[in-house]
């Protein structure tokens, strides 16, 4: 796909929604942090109904909690006893380390328990406003099926994205990727008909009604 393909998918999604954000529901970065690490494997729908019950939240907060009492603020979630742990865990850093706050690089994000390479782009990314895109099933899908940043890995598709997307871009590409794949990209059918980049897309096998 050439560069002037690539600018003009970005420039009709974002025409489309200049103000893309997490369909997550949080008020702070811990928030986010917390409904990150319960959203493996699990629907934003289904976090959001547990983090309505749970939230608001601090670190301090969840260490008070403890494990089995906050396992039954998110059992309705896939996984709740590990992400449970997790959370008590990576709470207890962030009191001692720092000082209650969700740091805002990398290095510090991915030595929380519970938050890989994935988790800790959406912090930076939503939380903190840097130009990181989390490549989750969605944007997996969307860079591939498109031609936009094709990659056989989801790493292979983030540096793609990263080396490819037009910077003025890159801060909402995730926003605009994930809900693309969620709404209209799907994953057993494409719904190729109402897609806003149909004639960019180079998916040879569109489907023809919705």
């Amino acid at each position: 796909m050439n560069p002037q393909k690539r600018r003009e998918i970005f420039r009709r999604l974002q025409a489309a929604n200049p103000n893309p954000s997490t369909e997550l529901e949080y008020r702070t970065p811990f928030e986010l942090l917390v409904a990150v690490v319960l959203s493996a494997q699990a629907t934003d729908k289904s976090v959001n109904v547990a983090t309505r019950e749970l939230f608001p939240v601090t670190p301090e907060r969840i260490l008070q909690l403890g494990v089995n009492h906050l396992e039954k603020f998110i059992q309705s979630i896939g996984l709740y006893r590990t992400k449970a742990k997790n959370l008590v865990a990576l709470s207890k850093i962030l009191v001692e380390e720092h000082g209650g706050e969700v740091p805002a690089t990398r290095e510090a994000l991915e030595r929380l328990p519970g938050v890989g390479r994935k988790t800790a782009n959406v912090v930076l990314n939503t939380a903190f406003g840097q130009p990181t895109v989390a490549v989750d099933t969605h944007i997996f899908r969307v860079a591939n099926r498109t031609g936009l940043a094709p990659g056989k890995d989801p790493r292979e598709v983030e540096d793609r994205l990263l080396k490819f997307t037009p910077p003025e871009f890159l801060e909402n590409a995730h926003h605009w990727l994930i809900l693309h794949g969620r709404y209209v990209c799907l994953a057993r059918k494409p719904g190729c008909p109402k897609c806003l980049i149909r004639d960019l897309c180079e998916y040879r096998e569109k489907t023809t009604d919705v």
